[in-house]
Parts: structure tokens; sequence; C-alpha cells
């Protein structure tokens, strides 16, 4: 299927590793220019080097801490003018929510609402004028479906999600969609570190954790990144024209609601 991304440039945050790569290399594949970031900038040089030898697409390193106005900057240097903004940023850690401090709390609203926010404040008018945007927002199953440890990060990101909701119907009639992607147990580092931190809470093995956790989805196992990248992919398509303003949850079935 042609998406219809040919030609299109995307920045896609949070890309080196994870949901956020799994999302960079589907546009590239998909044959959009796609500008991927992270912190480590010999890290993030190899990813672009794999994906653009995978995908013959032009990929561009940006290494710039996004919670920054300089890394914000560095990105729109490299594509001042997206037609796709992913969103993706490290959430805090997994952590209990009376050992969470002013400074913990602010902090984690800055990384999954603000920076969010104003990424997106700085690319939606050049897309409306251009009568072309896809925004995507990586949030979380939890904004959903409360995740012990998680408090922190699910408070964020919901609140990233209700500020949208109004945004999204304003830019609608102007070929402009925001939504928002909720991964469920997915096969990624964070997933592991919530696998670690469970199991030293406990005195557990981590293996024993992880079997518990993946019992709990219907579908009986974890996501795969891959899948996750491919459906931001189609959100980002010339097909998804008409689909704004929702929180599409990839989870396996493991938030049980029939809505």
């Amino acid at each position: 299927m042609d998406l219809g991304l040919k030609r299109r440039s995307a920045i896609v945050c949070g890309s080196s590793k994870g949901l956020g790569r799994a999302c960079a290399e589907a546009l590239a594949e998909a044959g959009a220019q796609v500008v991927i970031n992270g912190r480590n900038k010999t890290g993030l040089e190899q990813v672009a080097q794999d994906i653009a030898k995978k995908t013959g697409a032009c990929v561009i390193p940006v290494a710039a801490d996004l919670n920054t106005a300089t890394g914000r900057a560095a990105l729109l240097a490299a594509c001042p003018h997206p037609d796709i903004l992913v969103n993706n940023n490290g959430g805090p850690p997994f952590r209990e929510f009376r050992d969470l401090n002013r400074d913990a709390l602010e902090k984690g609203v800055a990384m999954n609402m603000l920076t969010p926010i104003e990424l997106i404040q700085l690319v939606i008018d050049g897309m409306a004028a251009r009568g072309f945007g896809r925004i995507v927002n990586i949030t979380s199953v939890s904004v959903k479906m409360p995740v012990s440890g998680l408090d922190l990060s699910s408070g964020a990101r919901a609140g990233l999600t209700a500020f949208l909701a109004g945004v999204s119907r304003e830019y609608a009639d102007k070929g402009v969609t925001i939504n928002q992607l909720l991964p469920g147990y997915f096969r990624t580092e964070r997933l592991q570190q919530g696998f670690e931190a469970s199991a030293e809470k406990t005195g557990r093995d981590v293996e024993d954790v992880a079997r518990d956790w993946s019992n709990q989805v219907p579908a009986q196992r974890f996501g795969d990144p891959v899948e996750f990248g491919q459906t931001c992919a189609f959100l980002c398509s010339q097909y998804a024209s008409y689909l704004t303003g929702q929180n599409i949850l990839l989870d396996g079935g493991l938030h049980r609601s029939a809505f």
C-alpha cells in the first residue's frame, strides 16, 4: 500500500531505540525523509545509518535534548517545515508515588506534557498553511488503565491528551490531524525496567515477573515494536485524514473496556 508519504518530511522524537525508532523506520520505509532524535550522538548516528541502509530513505540524526529550547530549535533547524511530528519522550522511571518530590513531579510533567505541546506550537501553523499535517503523540495504556509505579507518567500524558482534545478539533478542517497512540506492553527497554523494578520490590525473579505481565494480556504475548511503528505510519498517511482527536490502544486487549 502506498501511504502517500513519499517526499513528506517527518520529525520523530526519542527515536534512537524502542517505539520511537520503530516509528522512524516505518515512516522511512513509506518514503518519508526522517529526522531522528536522541541524546547519544554516536548511537544515534549508527541508528540513522542502519535505517537509511535498510530503507533507502534520507535519515538525519539530531542529537539534542528535547526538553530544552535549544534542543527543539535544533530539530526545527534540521527540518524547518515538517509534514509529520511524532512526539515521544522518555518517561519518569517506575517509582512509588510517595517517593516523588516536587522536582521529580515538575520534570515528569515537563517531559511528557509541556515539551510535546511546545513542539506542536512550533509546527502546527505551518502544517495548516500547507494543508497537510500529521501529529502523533506516543502516550501509554496507563492513560486509560492505572499501572502501578507509573502514576507521574500517566498523569502527565493524560494532561497532554486533554490539552490536545480541543486543539485537534480546531485544526481538523485544515488538513492537520492530531492523534495519540497508547502502547500496552511492548518488548522495549522501558518495559524491562518495569520488570526489574517489580522484581527488586518483591524479591522475585525478573523472568517470573515478565511472565506474570504477559499472562495479563489476552493476546498472551508482548507487542513487537514493528507493529507499533506500522500503525504510526498509517496514522501519518493519506488514508488517515478523517481520523483525528483519537486515542488508539495497541495493547493486545489488555485494557478491558467496551469503548
